[in-house]
């Protein structure tokens, strides 16, 4: 089953050796990952390694890992679906268009525990409790 990853799971799982980065690590699920997050990783990338203790090379390292456990989405495959993600989720918020933009690009849900993804009810959204309890 294919689904989005939201930036602060991503994060989440960089910070924290949990059950967020165990479910990327372990599940059998496709991970989407649109190519925009890394500038909002590379964003926080000081205060990342601060909350996690990581030094830069075991950053690198966990990074690369992790992304080896997701599909990075170039943003010209879903930018045909920019103006319909726009009407869903645009008035509640305009940062996370293109997650919905992806996830109707490739009809799937989106893992966030932003409490706003949840107000709109086109697409899928799966918290990490939820997530944890499929694998």
């Amino acid at each position: 089953m294919n689904i989005v990853v939201d930036t602060n799971i991503f994060i989440s799982a960089l910070i924290n050796e949990g059950i967020t980065r165990s479910v990327i690590l372990t599940s059998g699920f496709n991970f989407l990952f649109p190519e925009f997050e890394f500038e909002e990783i590379f964003n926080h990338k000081l205060e990342i390694l601060d909350k996690s203790g990581l030094n830069e090379e075991e950053f690198n390292v966990l990074l690369l890992g992790l992304l080896r456990k997701v599909k990075i989405i170039r943003t010209e495959k879903v930018v045909g679906y920019h103006s319909k993600a726009k009407k869903i989720i645009g008035h509640i918020d305009k940062d996370d268009v293109m997650f919905i933009a992806t996830a109707l690009a490739f009809g799937c849900g989106i893992w966030s525990d932003d409490k706003h993804f949840k107000m709109q009810k086109k697409v899928g959204v799966y918290t990490t409790k939820e997530m944890w309890r499929s694998v």
